[in-house]
């Protein structure tokens, strides 16, 4: 069972972030799973919660992205993968955190490598579960994101087909294999990482090694989901956190 400090609301530009803070500590910004459905509670669903392995120790802020769970924004056509770090930028300041560690899951992975170069002077380690990538299965991410935009749809009549489409292509239309930073800079992002493999359609094996090769200062977990090397997995994310 969760327990926390109570909700915040941020509010910025057209967008209402709702997040939580749990335990206390340095803190750590735990980005969930679900594309673009990640809210605080996907956490619960999954084998790693941030909240539970690590709040006696740190401080865990848990986040709504826009428009998932309690969070809404307006759509306006314009954005991208800087949109979501704007967010996420926005809650540390409004909570008065200069730096922290980063968490992350599936759609989680793309969130932490534009946060890590967009403002890297911010986050002291990152651990990325399973991070998406993009490999001959695009077609898997369009169909999410249209899912998700229709059940949205009928609540955003200020976005017409041209908004949605723009906002899809910016997500998932380019070329990069993590999606949100380009190939050619991951040798750029300094950060020390922890990257635990991902293999299935939507985490893609080959996104998580190609992090882990090109990224100077970032490790590979190969095997960590199955319950033979979870525990192993658990103590690995905490040993790399309190380094």
């Amino acid at each position: 069972m969760w327990s926390n400090r109570g909700m915040e609301v941020i509010t910025r530009d057209r967008a209402r972030i709702i997040c939580a803070e749990h335990g206390t500590g340095f803190p750590v910004l735990a980005l969930a799973p679900g594309g673009l459905r990640s809210t605080a509670a996907a956490w619960q669903k999954v084998v790693f919660d941030p909240v539970a392995e690590l709040s006696d120790r740190f401080r865990v802020i848990t986040m709504d992205q826009r428009n998932a769970g309690a969070s809404a924004a307006a759509v306006t056509g314009l954005e991208n993968w800087g949109t979501y770090a704007g967010d996420q930028l926005a809650v540390l300041d409004a909570l008065g955190i200069p730096t922290a560690h980063l968490v992350g899951m599936c759609i989680g992975g793309a969130f932490i490598l534009r946060l890590l170069r967009r403002a890297p002077e911010r986050f002291a380690r990152a651990v990325l579960f399973q991070p998406i990538g993009l490999a001959d299965n695009r077609e898997a991410f369009l169909e999410l994101f249209d899912g998700w935009s229709a059940e949205l749809a009928p609540r955003h009549p200020e976005a017409g087909p041209p908004q949605w489409r723009a906002y899809r292509d910016a997500l998932y239309g380019g070329p990069h294999t993590l999606f949100s930073v380009p190939d050619e800079e991951l040798d750029q992002i300094t950060t020390p990482m922890l990257v635990l493999r991902g293999e299935d359609l939507y985490h893609p094996a080959a996104a998580s090694e190609l992090l882990a090769a090109r990224a100077p200062n970032a490790s590979l977990v190969e095997r960590w989901k199955e319950p033979e090397y979870l525990p192993a997995a658990r103590a690995a994310v905490l040993e790399f956190l309190l380094s």
